[in-house]
């Protein structure tokens, strides 16, 4: 498609998307009485209309019923999750018994991590992106400890090269064959938060089986943004979070995957919890931990009917979009923030931004990360007195990711034209 910079052309492109009645399942975001462009999808997504509906339901059911929520009237509690996997696995690729809800992003991590890496003095090395989120990094630096080993001789860093903002593939893969005989786990995100990169789960998957080693993915800036295809790709174990992509609310339950030839093995080691029991015998109340011999094997407390409500909210949006819709727009609307901003930082007479987003459709997503180059922070903050949310990274980066279910063409040309504004008079 041949793209025009005009308003004209961005109304076009609205009126003839097939997802724009989606845009009105959101409620945007009013700040003193101006409705806000928001393109934070990729912090925290927006809260759908249907979710207070979808909550109301829990809590007439708690009132009416008390415990017996979990088994009496239409929609028993204790059947509820039966309804999350199916919308989850077609996200993020899997069968639909290798993927659970629970707790949160970095308590799942752990609790994967008990099981899928068990270090032996030979082989206990980790390979993980250098400068990953810091939540991941803590994780990986206690769980290290927590099994006896020293975090800085078995915790390997991938980083950019010098002078470069995003990591290389054939580095991973070096890495991958350098630590070989004493490689226990790759650890890798999806999708790097600070620059937008997609990495290919698919090839690093593939190396570090190859070397002996297991392979899991942070999917939190992933799931709900780019195609996956966990299952197919052989990934042994994921886990991802629901706030933003997934627009399930702040702090919205997390969800996991385990590859399906894992449900048997009681070899691997777990922390258990009764909600992981056998659904069949539950609540005989036995001693002995007998697994549920599908991802929800890996569950531990009585999870949250209002977690798994503003989920599901969320989630029936998605499979009434369709997920091959949505990826169609998302690379449409992102192909067109590209255009309008490489000819705003073409009229510049000196550099302003630098696009640390890898620019091939393979590895990005929704997400653009603008590094600024000059007077990054007053820019950012002139975005915000201007009803655009957007966020800072330091030291200089602005993010910025329209979303396919409720951003608009006419949004993203709104966008630039403001941050013109502000550069001409930044420069004036």
């Amino acid at each position: 498609m041949q793209f025009q910079n005009t308003q004209a052309f961005a109304q076009m492109l609205d009126q003839q998307d097939e997802l724009r009645s989606f845009r009105d399942q959101f409620i945007m975001p009013v700040i003193d009485g101006k409705q806000q462009i928001y393109f934070l999808g990729n912090s925290l997504g927006l809260q759908p209309k249907r979710t207070a509906g979808y909550l109301q339901q829990v809590l007439n059911k708690w009132a009416n019923y008390g415990v017996e929520g979990f088994f009496m009237g239409e929609e028993p509690w204790l059947q509820y999750h039966d309804k999350l996997v199916q919308p989850l696995s077609t996200i993020v690729g899997a069968l639909p018994h290798e993927v659970v809800a629970m707790n949160q992003l970095t308590v799942n991590l752990h609790l994967l991590l008990v099981s899928f890496y068990q270090p032996t003095q030979k082989r206990n090395k980790i390979i993980c992106e250098a400068r990953a989120f810091p939540s991941d990094q803590y994780m990986l630096e206690t769980h290290v400890k927590y099994c006896g080993f020293d975090p800085n001789e078995v915790i390997i860093e991938v980083a950019p090269r010098a002078g470069e903002h995003n990591i290389r593939h054939e580095d991973i893969l070096q890495a991958i064959q350098q630590h070989k005989d004493e490689l226990a786990l790759v650890m890798w995100g999806g999708l790097n938060y600070y620059t937008g990169k997609v990495f290919d789960m698919a090839a690093i998957t593939k190396a570090a089986q190859a070397v002996g080693a297991k392979v899991g993915f942070d999917l939190a800036h992933a799931a709900g943004n780019i195609p996956l295809q966990l299952h197919n790709w052989n990934v042994d174990f994921a886990a991802w979070c629901s706030y933003k992509y997934m627009n399930s609310g702040p702090g919205g339950i997390g969800g996991a995957y385990i590859h399906e030839r894992y449900h048997n093995d009681d070899s691997l080691h777990r922390f258990a919890g009764w909600w992981g029991y056998d659904t069949a015998t539950r609540f005989l109340m036995q001693k002995g931990f007998k697994a549920n011999r599908s991802a929800e094997g890996w569950q531990l407390s009585t999870p949250s009917a209002l977690l798994y409500a503003a989920h599901q909210a969320a989630l029936d949006i998605f499979m009434e979009a369709g997920i091959d819709r949505l990826q169609t727009k998302r690379r449409l609307l992102n192909n067109w923030l590209w255009f309008l901003l490489d000819e705003l930082n073409g009229l510049q007479t000196e550099p302003v931004v630098d696009f640390i987003t890898p620019r091939t459709e393979a590895e990005r997503g929704s997400q653009v990360s603008m590094l600024m180059l000059q007077q990054g922070k007053q820019v950012f903050d002139a975005l915000a007195r201007a009803g655009v949310i957007v966020d800072w990274r330091e030291p200089n980066v602005i993010r910025l990711a329209p979303v396919p279910l409720y951003n608009t063409f006419e949004e993203v040309w709104q966008f630039t034209n403001i941050l013109r504004q502000i550069l001409q008079l930044q420069h004036a």
